[in-house]
């Protein structure tokens, strides 16, 4: 008679909580869980009563396993339903549900499973279906989608997440939708009073020109635009975004742009989501990047447990990389050499003369913009858009050699494991795309907290090309930022342990190989991807004992802001105010403290106009570049410097510390000045006026400062004020 194996066990009833228990009693793909995947495991299961914890692992160490577990841990205890939120659509239902798959775990990408739904699947789906204003996941306000209760939501790749969320609170109001013009037209008056010539660029169709509504306006028409907009909330422009702001449409700023009007919170409103906001725990995966204040400003996450972030015991699980910036070796080797090197190393060409037989890799190249992938396109052999993005990954993980490959603005989200990717380049960082952010950036344009950012999304873009211990990836960082980034060590300091411990040993080759040609950069790549024994053996030696940091950074300002922002949503506008002015008083960032000035003088102009105004007018004196006060403070004069060599050479000594660092930084304000590039206009203005005071001129940007006169002008005699594009 053959076994009944339904009855074999049966007694055996109680669930397993502890996830190295869990994944032990599956299939087990592994013979055992990697070390740092277990530590972060027990350490969770620990904290798992916190409803925020946040797990630190490098790339490639197996955070989606780990996340997983988590997910069938909650499920075993009772606790609730599972969410694991992924990227996209292609990675949730591709990578991720392969890896549960393998882990013997059930999972389903249908909200309305029955499965899911009796806490006997796990749902792996996108961050898109969770925010949005038809959430099946229940919208707050919304009898027709009640919220759903969750035991546990999962956020992979936590970082990369924050801008897609962010995103999903924003409505955008293309030109052409009915109500565009009616809104353009109600505040008309007040974008022209405050920003004359730039409201002229934005009538004249300028892709780059934007401008704010002020505040007070907004405010005070505020009924006015919902009377406008909501009859349009089932439209599908609106529909995703508008039942997730229409509780703060007060709060909001608008930005006029030629394409259209963007409305956007000051923090999202994830309370707009109870399924979110009430869920019992709240898991973040995230590479190991050292500021996470964005958890706590864009998902309302706890900023006391964020700082305590879950990690291995080692962080030196890390890939195998060699990190270069050509031109911080020598300032000679220009752009067009790189790409011919990128392109012999496609080819299996590695000495130019297709005498040496070597094996062709994949390159892959990372670009910020079609404007900066058209300028490969003689070198590859295939560049992809968001169109092709997901067939061009697929290819590369399953071709055995494709070649270059320029993937367009695509810093995070992709994994390109062993030979997918050998050879990495980022030709550029990414540039903000929308008016928040573009305005961000011109308001705040060398503030710590956006340094920071940039060096989080190159280190995204340097984790593409390894996705485990025994993976390898060469990188090269063109371009005068991204070798800044490298050799500045003010900003190396915002770079993790691990990447930290490479960039030195990169350094140590790049110190004997400074100033010579290509031939020496090539041989240093060589040296990785060949896997030369004595590569192999400084490379792992100084990943040996590095640690990951025990605490996170969670800058006080962010937790102020969002914490402002919860006050000012249930109408408490004072303490609003007052919260924001407690994390004034202990920056000394002058241009964070007017931005944030800015911020309180909104929330006060609900319960005090007058009050509101004055504290704009301060604003103004620490950041000149935030909006102007109703009574606009007057253009000042600029005086030419004493002595303009003097003064050169005293901005240089403060700004840099060696002549590598100058000899960056002056590329870097050319390569800013891309002529014909409409989305960086505002960008090469930037440049000018850092031009101006690299030559000792007192210099500064008129028309974003006072809303009138030239883009740039440059003191260069106490008689005369020349104004210059």
């Amino acid at each position: 008679m053959p076994l009944d194996w339904s009855l074999v066990g049966a007694g055996e009833t109680e669930p397993l909580l502890r996830p190295r228990d869990i994944y032990a009693a599956g299939p087990r793909p592994w013979p055992y869980l990697r070390h740092e995947q277990g530590e972060v495991l027990d350490q969770w299961f620990e904290r798992r009563t916190d409803k925020d914890v946040v797990i630190k692992q490098n790339t490639g160490g197996g955070k989606t396993a780990a996340g997983l577990l988590i997910a069938q841990s909650t499920l075993n205890e009772g606790v609730g339903k599972a969410v694991y939120l992924a990227g996209d659509t292609h990675y949730a239902s591709g990578q991720v549900q392969k890896e549960a798959l393998k882990l013997g775990l059930a999972t389903t990408t249908d909200p309305r499973d029955p499965a899911f739904q009796q806490e006997q699947a796990i749902l792996v789906t996108n961050f898109k279906k969770l925010f949005n204003g038809m959430s099946a996941f229940g919208v707050a306000g919304d009898s027709s989608r009640p919220a759903m209760p969750l035991g546990v939501v999962v956020v992979d790749d936590a970082h990369a997440a924050l801008n897609t969320i962010t995103g999903q609170f924003q409505l955008f109001i293309p030109r052409g939708h009915k109500t565009h013009d009616k809104l353009v037209d109600m505040f008309a008056h007040e974008l022209r009073r405050q920003a004359p010539k730039q409201w002229r660029d934005v009538q004249a169709g300028d892709y780059s020109a934007l401008v704010r509504v002020p505040f007070w306006a907004w405010a005070n028409r505020h009924q006015e635009v919902m009377d406008l907009l909501h009859p349009h909330s089932s439209d599908d422009a609106f529909k995703y975004a508008w039942p997730l702001i229409a509780d703060v449409l007060h709060l909001c700023a608008a930005s006029v742009t030629s394409r259209g009007v963007e409305v956007r919170p000051p923090c999202p409103p994830v309370r707009a989501i109870p399924a979110f906001t009430n869920a019992q725990r709240r898991v973040y995966l995230t590479a190991t990047l050292a500021d996470d204040s964005a958890l706590a400003t864009v998902l309302d996450a706890d900023p006391a447990l964020l700082a305590s972030p879950v990690t291995p015991g080692s962080a030196a699980d890390l890939s195998d990389r060699l990190i270069l910036a050509p031109l911080s070796l020598n300032p000679s080797l220009g752009d067009e050499a790189i790409r011919l090197l990128a392109r012999q190393f496609a080819d299996g060409d590695r000495n130019g003369d297709r005498v040496a037989e070597t094996k062709p890799v994949n390159v892959v190249v990372i670009v910020p913009s079609s404007h900066r992938a058209a300028v490969w396109a003689p070198y590859a052999h295939r560049i992809h858009y968001a169109g092709t993005l997901d067939a061009g990954v697929k290819q590369l993980r399953e071709t055995p050699h494709v070649g270059l490959v320029v993937l367009v603005n695509k810093y995070d989200g992709i994994d390109l494991p062993d030979d997918a990717c050998r050879l990495l380049l980022l030709d550029g960082v990414p540039l903000p795309l929308d008016a928040a952010e573009r305005r961000e950036a011109a308001v705040l344009p060398d503030s710590r907290f956006r340094v920071a950012q940039g060096i989080q999304r190159i280190e995204q873009g340097m984790g593409r090309g390894v996705r485990d211990r025994e993976d390898y990836c060469a990188v090269l960082l063109m371009g005068a930022e991204l070798g800044m980034a490298i050799h500045d060590p003010r900003r190396l300091d915002l770079f993790s342990p691990a990447t930290r411990a490479q960039l030195r040993v990169s350094r140590s080759i790049a110190d004997q190989i400074a100033g010579e040609g290509l031939g020496q950069v090539r041989d240093a790549i060589d040296a990785c991807l060949e896997r030369y024994p004595q590569w192999l053996t400084v490379s792992r030696r100084a990943l040996a004992d590095v640690q990951y940091d025990q605490t996170s950074t969670v800058r006080a300002e962010a937790t102020a802001s969002r914490q402002a922002f919860n006050l000012a949503a249930i109408g408490q506008y004072q303490a609003a105010a007052s919260r924001l002015q407690a994390a004034i008083n202990a920056l000394e960032d002058k241009a964070l403290r007017g931005y944030l000035m800015e911020q309180k003088a909104a929330y006060l102009h609900h319960v005090d106009p007058l009050t509101a105004q004055q504290a704009l007018t301060t604003a103004v004196v620490e950041n000149p570049m935030v909006q102007r006060p109703a009574d606009d403070v007057a253009p000042r004069t600029i005086k030419a410097a004493a002595v303009q060599a003097r003064a050169a050479v005293e901005y240089l000594r403060e700004t840099y510390s060696d002549g590598v660092q100058l000899v960056l930084g002056v590329r870097h304000i050319f390569d800013r000045i891309a002529w014909g590039d409409t989305d960086r206009t505002d960008d090469a203005e930037a440049a000018w006026e850092l031009l101006g005071r690299h030559l000792g001129f007192r210099s500064d940007r008129p028309d974003k400062m006072f809303k009138i006169g030239p883009d740039n002008r440059w003191a260069l005699t106490n008689e005369l004020v020349h104004g210059r594009r």
